[in-house]
């Protein structure tokens, strides 16, 4: 299991299928919460995660086989609502705070 001090995260991706559309949404709206942290946030298509640099991929459920796959040492955390989720909410807390974040 991948785990990281969310006080060492510095790079959030959010991987989606295609690089559009509500995982822009969604990257857009952490990168507002978490710019007084420091972290940048961008999107990836899942199947170019291993190209990416990041600390923590986050990505919809119906994507996260793959994203696992594609980055097995990076933590992945997944959603389920692009609007809304709970476990988005948690992962901006665990980074401000600076809590352990682990594989979902």
């Amino acid at each position: 299991m991948a785990s990281i001090s969310g006080a060492d995260v510095k790079h959030v991706v959010v991987a989606c299928e295609a690089g559009m559309g509500s995982s822009v949404m969604v990257a857009r709206m952490l990168a507002k919460q978490l710019k007084a942290n420091g972290v940048e946030v961008t999107h990836s298509p899942v199947n170019q995660l291993a190209d990416t640099t990041h600390d923590v991929v986050l990505v919809h459920r119906g994507l996260s086989q793959r994203a696992k796959q594609a980055v097995p040492d990076s933590p992945v955390i997944i959603f389920d609502m692009f609007l809304g989720d709970m476990r988005i909410a948690q992962l901006v807390n665990e980074i401000q705070e600076g809590h352990e974040i682990s594989d979902d």
